[in-house]
């Protein structure tokens, strides 16, 4: 049976934390760039007064689908949203006639509807079709790339982006077992090859997982997404408000990190050593992770960060 958007549930990380962070006046303009299951949408429109608007993004098809029909439908005249990813806030923005917003927040990674359907690839403890794409409607599938890439490409990509030190190994044994003619088309057939190539494995960590994660971030582009929609909070935040990004690995984290310190600092260009300093245009607020009670309820949430960080009065 095929699954709905609805059949999956989904807890929200660092729910309230978030929204509180996010909030400063409750009739201006706010953005969830990554709308999930609406976790974080709903209680922004609940904390929001009568002239507040929430605009909010995703580039799943199911979760454009879950926000408009059926039960878990959003029929609030202040929320719209759009399929498109966050990377691209800027001109979706402008064409709904927005060029500035009091608040954006981004919850990175992949949702547990996303992980708990089978057909969409994303996890090895169901077997189901490589594919891994957060929009299904374009992209090359995880399956496609490891069809068609040569060894060394397979094997940058899972070092890159998983940090596993056994990716030439990988690399070889999914060549290999492409050119005898079966290549990896399920989730399982790659957990199965990855098994046998990486020799040692972390303490409670199946030895897939860096894997999966590497070919996820790579069919996604998700770093190169991420520092898109860096790059469009300083645009689009009006001078006091709020960027709350939450992220779940530490290649997200550093560069969310990195990016929040540098706009954060006045710095003088080598080039021009006489020149003024460039101004900060960020002002760093904190760093919060999920608290032992919520770790408890929802296990997913232990490797949460979220960092927030405050527009300053210096123009884009």
């Amino acid at each position: 049976m095929s699954s709905t958007p609805t059949d999956f549930l989904h807890t929200t990380v660092l729910l309230n934390e978030a929204v509180d962070a996010l909030v400063t006046t409750p009739d201006g303009i706010y953005v969830d760039g990554t709308y999930g299951r609406g976790g974080h949408s709903r209680l922004l429109l609940s904390r929001l007064g009568e002239k507040g608007r929430l605009i909010a993004v995703d580039r799943d098809p199911q979760a454009i689908v879950a926000a408009t029909s059926g039960a878990t439908r959003v029929t609030d005249p202040r929320f719209s949203i759009h399929h498109t990813s966050f990377g691209q806030l800027v001109p979706t923005l402008a064409a709904l006639g927005v060029t500035q917003v009091h608040g954006l927040l981004l919850d990175l990674g992949v949702s547990s509807p996303q992980i708990d359907d089978p057909a969409r690839g994303f996890s090895f403890r169901f077997d189901g079709p490589l594919d891994m794409r957060m929009d299904t409607t374009r992209g090359e599938s995880a399956a496609d790339f490891l069809a068609r890439a040569d060894e060394r490409h397979i094997a940058e990509v899972i070092r890159d982006y998983g940090e596993e030190r056994f990716a030439i190994q990988v690399a070889k044994a999914l060549v290999a077992r492409r050119a005898s003619g079966d290549p990896v088309r399920t989730t399982r057939q790659l957990s199965d090859v990855v098994a046998r190539a990486v020799k040692t494995r972390e303490p409670g960590q199946d030895p897939a997982t860096r894997t999966f994660q590497a070919l996820r971030i790579f069919v996604n582009a998700e770093l190169e997404e991420l520092e898109q929609g860096l790059k469009a909070a300083l645009q689009l935040l009006m001078p006091g408000g709020r960027l709350a990004v939450i992220s779940f690995h530490s290649l997200e984290d550093r560069i969310v990190k990195t990016f929040i310190a540098r706009e954060s600092k006045s710095e003088v260009d080598r080039r021009a050593p006489f020149a003024p300093p460039r101004p900060t245009r960020l002002k760093a607020l904190g760093r919060v992770k999920p608290g032992a009670a919520e770790v408890q309820a929802n296990p997913r949430a232990r490797s949460a960060v979220m960092r927030v960080a405050e527009r300053t009065e210096v123009a884009a």
